[in-house]
């Protein structure tokens, strides 16, 4: 790479740029960068290890059309819906992809520019801007087969010509790591011949090439029409597959990781309150390196959390759980996890690999079928066929233990598991069907052929309604969920990057301490994970003597320090010296 006396902004972006494209012309490359994001030479670096979140942080995951209502667009439906119901719950809204799509629920995106006709359009997108942030799906690893890129790459033309990765069948592809059990190689007919282009996810998803710098270009022009339009949370979708490179794993690659940390140089420079978030259902050890040195990822999905909290509420035993918390790294300043049990996605099997034994697995998966789950599955490195996800809704998911099976526990089990959640450090993420504990919509599989499909009804906003006015377990868990992410907003010591400490009180307990920034709050959490009565003393938690102790969940005050507590199955505790 060429020195020149560039700015310090310029200096950096060439230098992603020189280790992606070493052939090309950096300094005319970086200029182009810039020049599509809008971002000035000159423009001053955010403050690094920046907390651009708090305690008040909570994410509401949704499809654009997740409610609908007859005679009205559905983004202008859940709007109100989220203004209305939840105003005083959330404070970001994840809308998946909202563009025109050909497959797998708006993933196989057709037009990265629009927004899908049948659900609103751009005014709609900027209208939810005003009231929380809002984060976008980035679905950059591949596009739809049926898109104007892809027509255009079949007939050599641009933009598209040169977008698409494109491989021989007779390279060793064998160590490649993917989700699907289809072929990898799909045989395309264009101007210049047979083709065969890669597709990671489907056939009508085909992988776009990163090694075009044109390509580059382009999704940089699709950013920043995102941030024009008042998006500034942004969710890398699948981008541990985003460079490919035969004869290896074409996963967490080096080159994958340098896109990463250009983009969010890029798009912090032009909105220093931008965040991004990856998206990488892979092993543990694996997700973590995607937070790099607090200059990657703001956010990573905690991908062990759903299997390993479930599978601690249906056996009633919290050694995984609790082991797996304690080998995590807190996170620095600036960055963050974001925790959730349950989205538009199943419940990935890859994130316990190491952590739970495959007979362990199997007891889950056995389980979560008897409460009406499926089970989709990917192809290993040796041709086999393997458990990938468990695709089930979290209300049915907790219907019973492994032990017994389905029992009258369900409500209390449930929303144990999303006090869980919502006190771990990071941001919790409630996917929309959790919220409103929609049951498993086996119609919709058989509608879509998707086992996915399970876990994403679409609700009449109107019946939902009166689901959520009735007596319904719809409306219990609803105003339950309600009443506790109002407490827990209000909790400096719930602080996405407040101190955590696992605490050692048995397989049949599961708790914790925070601590706030300032630590001024302390929070015992403690919770019976058992459909039985459990009793434990509270001297086993260091109460502070000169504090007085109160459960901001019931309200009860604790003046008796060494008293012997007995929790109702599935009863939780936050202890607080400090209630806000």
């Amino acid at each position: 790479m060429t020195t020149l006396n560039h700015t310090p902004l310029e200096q950096r972006v060439a230098a992603h740029l020189n280790a992606l494209y070493p052939d090309r012309d950096i300094h005319e490359l970086t200029q182009q960068c810039l020049e599509v994001m809008q971002v000035s030479v000159d423009t001053p670096s955010p403050e690094p290890h920046r907390n651009i979140w708090d305690q008040s942080d909570v994410m509401l995951i949704t499809y654009a059309d997740s409610l609908r209502r007859e005679a009205e667009v559905p983004l202008k439906t859940l709007n109100d819906f989220v203004k209305n119901r939840l105003a005083e719950s959330i404070s970001v809204v994840h809308l998946l992809p909202f563009f025109p799509f050909s497959s797998d629920d708006g993933f196989s995106v057709m037009d990265y520019t629009t927004v899908n006709p049948s659900c609103g359009d751009w005014s709609d997108i900027r209208s939810m801007t005003q009231s929380f942030k809002v984060m976008g799906d980035l679905v950059i690893n591949h596009c739809s087969s049926r898109s104007l890129w892809f027509e255009n790459y079949k007939k050599g033309i641009d933009p598209g010509a040169g977008y698409f990765f494109e491989a021989e069948p007779e390279w060793d592809l064998s160590q490649v790591v993917r989700p699907r059990t289809s072929p990898l190689l799909k045989e395309v007919r264009t101007v210049n011949g047979e083709k065969h282009v890669w597709c990671t996810f489907s056939h009508d998803q085909v992988d776009l090439d990163f090694t075009n710098p044109d390509l580059l270009l382009e999704i940089l022009s699709i950013i920043h029409l995102y941030l024009e339009q008042g998006i500034r949370w942004f969710r890398l979708d699948a981008v541990a597959f985003l460079w490919k490179v035969p004869g290896t794993s074409s996963i967490n690659l080096p080159e994958t990781h340098e896109v990463i940390r250009l983009l969010r140089l890029l798009i912090e420079h032009h909105s220093p309150d931008a965040v991004i978030i990856t998206e990488t259902n892979i092993p543990n050890s694996e997700n973590l390196t995607y937070f790099g040195n607090a200059n990657e990822a703001h956010l990573i999905y905690n991908f062990s959390l759903p299997p390993l909290l479930i599978n601690t509420l249906v056996t009633g035993d919290c050694t995984h759980l609790k082991q797996w918390l304690m080998t995590m790294p807190p996170a620095q300043y600036g960055t963050t996890y974001l925790n959730f049990i349950a989205s538009h996605d199943g419940v990935g099997l890859r994130p316990t690999e190491g952590l739970l034994s495959e007979w362990e697995i199997d007891n889950l998966i056995g389980t979560m079928q008897r409460f009406g789950g499926r089970v989709s599955c990917r192809t290993d490195a040796e041709g086999n066929s393997k458990p990938y996800e468990i695709n089930i809704s979290l209300w049915n998911a907790m219907a019973g233990t492994h032990q017994s099976g389905p029992d009258g526990l369900q409500f209390a089990r449930f929303i144990c598991a999303a006090a869980v959640m919502m006190a771990l450090e990071g941001v919790p993420a409630f996917y929309i069907h959790s919220l409103l504990a929609t049951e498993n919509d086996v119609e919709r599989i058989e509608h879509t052929g998707s086992f996915r499909s399970i876990n994403r009804h679409v609700w009449d906003a109107d019946r939902l309604e009166q689901q959520l006015s009735a007596e319904t377990h719809h409306k219990k868990v609803f105003e339950a969920m309600q009443a506790l992410l109002k407490v827990r907003r209000k909790q400096p010591a719930f602080h996405p990057n407040a101190t955590m400490y696992t605490l050692h009180t048995g397989e049949s307990l599961f708790a914790f301490w925070r601590q706030s920034i300032n630590r001024s709050q302390s929070i015992f959490a403690v919770y019976n994970i058992t459909n039985e009565p459990q009793t434990f003393n509270l001297s086993q938690l260091n109460l502070v003597i000169t504090d007085e102790w109160i459960d901001l969940v019931s309200g009860e005050v604790f003046d008796d320090r060494l008293a012997q507590v007995t929790l109702r199955p599935y009863q939780y505790l936050w202890l607080t010296n400090k209630p806000a």
